[in-house]
Order: C-alpha cells, then structure tokens, then sequence
C-alpha cells in the first residue's frame, strides 16, 4: 500500500470507479467535509456505502448513551440521504472505546468483502488536524485508520480470516485507493459545486440534536468557510481534501 501524498501540488481526486465504502467512528464524522464529496460522487451515478463503526452512544453529554444511540442513528440516516445515500450500516464496537486489533480488524474486512468497493473513504486519523484546527484528534479516530487501512489488505488475503470465506464472502482484492478527509496531510482534491457543498451543509444540519449540544460552533459557515479555504490550496473555488494510500 502507498501513500500518495507527497510535497507537489495538490492532484484531482480519480473518479473512475463505480463503488465507495466509507467508515468512520460516529456519526457526524463524514459531515464535517466528506460528505459533500459523497455528494458529487452519488449525483455522478457511483454508489455510495456508509458503515458506522460504533453509534454514537457517548457523544451527547446531556443524554444517556440508551437514549443517544437511536438518535444519533436516526440523524445519520437523515443525513446520508441529503448526499444520495440509501445505505448506512452499523456496528456495535463502544463509542469512545474503540481499540486497534482483531475484532475491529475482522468486522471491517468483512464489511470490505460484502459490499466489494473500489474506494474506501474515511476522515483524519493523524493525531492533528490542518492548521492545528480541533486541538488533538480524537482517539476513536486515531485507531480507525490504521486498522482499516489494514483490514483492506486482509480482505484480499483468503487466508486471513477464512471462516469469513468458508461462510460465503470472498476475498476482497478490488480496492484501489483509500481516502482520508480532513487530513493535514492532503495530496489530493475533490472540486465541489455549489450543489455539492448544498448539499453537504444540509448533511451536517441532520445531525441537530448533536448540533444543539455542541457550544459556540457554527454549522452554517464552517463547511463553506473550510471548502473556500480548500478550493484555494487546490486552485478551484470550491473542494474538499484527501489524504491517499494507492492499494
């Protein structure tokens, strides 16, 4: 696997492909840039996958984790219709918990071997973000890219986790490229329309509840600010950044 991002100019995104996979920890978290390249890409005729890797439990201090966890699925189904997205899957790991090793390693080469994507989209697992933006990455996310980095290799290896493929899926080679957005380390860019970031904005304002309950943050500059800023280190006026590993 190899990391395309390099000290060059920043280089479009590629975008012959026809199916994406993309993980993160909570939802929210393709909201705050991802999803309005999600955007561009369903309206482009690709499918689009999201699989959440735990469901948010801890990520409302006023609600309890039995209470948050349903609304905070609910919200993120809502919000990946508003890019064109009518999968959303879930798994069980513990919000705020989530630790690299097997089990994460095995449930995400499984998600890998069922839905077969080209593309596996993800956000920032560095442990800063650009311009030292957000303070310290938070942990979930930090542990989430190294193993899905190297679940996508044991996807396409039939020998590593075998009673996945004596269980009917098959190993997995197919996935070109893996893409992490919000990365300080961005090599590549996805231009964005207005559409586009319309879009992307009404994805993060389905996440009200947890909106509600973040204080001082403002959802309705942040996404047009961050994709100007983006569309000016690419050379475009409007876009989105990813860091990539060619597979």
């Amino acid at each position: 696997m190899t990391q395309t991002t390099e000290n060059t100019a920043p280089r479009p995104f590629p975008e012959d492909w026809g199916r994406a996979l993309a993980v993160v920890a909570h939802p929210d978290d393709l909201e705050f840039g991802a999803s309005s390249a999600i955007a561009r890409w369903t309206a482009q005729g690709k499918k689009v996958t999201e699989l959440l890797v735990t469901r948010g439990e801890a990520g409302i201090d006023g609600i309890s984790p039995e209470d948050c966890a349903p609304l905070r699925m609910e919200e993120q189904r809502a919000s990946a219709a508003a890019v064109g997205v009518d999968e959303v899957e879930f798994l069980d790991f513990p919000d705020g918990l989530l630790e690299y090793g097997v089990p994460l390693r095995h449930a995400l080469a499984g998600a890998i071997r069922r839905h077969r994507p080209e593309v596996v989209v993800s956000i920032n697992f560095r442990e800063s973000f650009p311009g030292g933006a957000g303070g310290f990455n938070h942990a979930d996310h930090r542990v989430l890219g190294p193993a899905l980095l190297d679940a996508v290799r044991d996807a396409a290896n039939r020998w590593v986790f075998p009673e996945q493929v004596a269980d009917g899926l098959q190993p997995w080679p197919g996935v070109r490229l893996v893409a992490f957005a919000a990365s300080p380390l961005a090599g590549h860019y996805v231009e964005l329309s207005e559409d586009d970031l319309a879009a992307g904005v009404a994805s993060l304002d389905a996440h009200r509840v947890y909106l509600e309950n973040l204080e001082g943050f403002d959802q309705k500059s942040f996404l047009p600010r961050a994709a100007a800023q983006a569309g000016e280190w690419a050379g475009v006026p409007l876009a989105t950044g990813f860091e990539v590993f060619e597979v």
